[in-house]
């Protein structure tokens, strides 16, 4: 089975970019299950219930967060009722919402999706990412043999560390939250497939999406800046994952970036 996975999207330019692109690719692979970081989509910050039916109604099987998950306050009142949103899982467990879903693919298989939240330079209060996962594959259903883990961290050191210590035990491990594409998809010795960070999908004639001129100001003044998405057109960052769904295990992880940007 195919699965596409893309990076953070970055307000309406990115979700321009991101449904544009699936109409393309889905006329030339024939992807059987779609996930999408969504954690900046409403306005560069949040998500709203709009902007989540938005990505579902083209197809998006499960949304992905991260640290911006509850920019957007509504997301506090809605995601309870909407299982497909995922917030990271390792926030306490009286947190609204869950970060792990099942869903049911295109080629009829259940995939699981977990999201989870780094703790260095970033969330160090959180439940440990490691053992959280843990915690959901011993839980795991027996007729649940693919899952993708999206691993939403700052230091690629941890997230390396995420890939090899599941390594084996899911089909995929990627990296999102730094907005930047790395160059290291692989898949590793006992058939997980792993990139450090996939990308966004935005403008990246910006600072990570936003506008140059308020972000400099930022580094430069040390002064309070509101940031706003960049409004030149978007790439597209994605990576394909080839599966074997009959043992969990991937075949390929191919990167893909659609755009003039990149």
């Amino acid at each position: 089975m195919l699965i596409f996975f893309a990076g953070d999207v970055i307000a309406r330019s990115g979700r321009r970019a991101l449904f544009q692109g699936l109409e393309e690719l889905q006329s030339e692979e024939d992807i059987d299950f779609i996930v999408v970081n969504g954690e900046n989509a409403a306005g560069g910050f949040g998500i709203t219930r709009a902007v989540a039916d938005e990505f579902f109604d083209n197809g998006v099987d499960v949304i992905t967060t991260g640290n911006h998950v509850w920019d957007k306050r509504e997301a506090l009142d809605f995601i309870d009722d909407e299982p497909r949103l995922l917030r990271p899982h390792n926030y306490p467990h009286d947190t609204p919402g869950q970060g792990w879903y099942v869903a049911v693919a295109r080629n009829g298989e259940r995939v699981g999706v977990l999201c989870t939240m780094g703790r260095v330079f970033m969330h160090p209060d959180l439940d440990c990412p490691f053992r959280c996962a843990d915690e959901i594959l011993n839980k795991r259903p027996a007729n649940v043999r693919v899952t993708l883990v999206d691993f939403h961290a700052e230091a690629t050191s941890e997230k390396t560390a995420m890939g090899w210590y599941l390594d084996g035990r899911v089909s995929a491990v990627v990296g999102t939250h730094t907005h930047v594409p790395t160059a290291d998809e692989r898949v590793l010795t006992q058939g997980t497939a792993y990139i450090s960070d996939v990308g966004m999908t935005g403008c990246y004639n910006s600072i990570i999406g936003m506008k140059t001129e308020s972000s400099l100001a930022r580094f430069v003044s040390k002064l309070p800046q509101r940031l706003e998405p960049a409004p030149g057109a978007a790439t597209l960052c994605a990576v394909l994952i080839d599966v074997d769904d009959s043992t969990g295990k991937a075949r390929s992880i191919r990167r893909l970036c659609m755009g003039a940007e990149l």
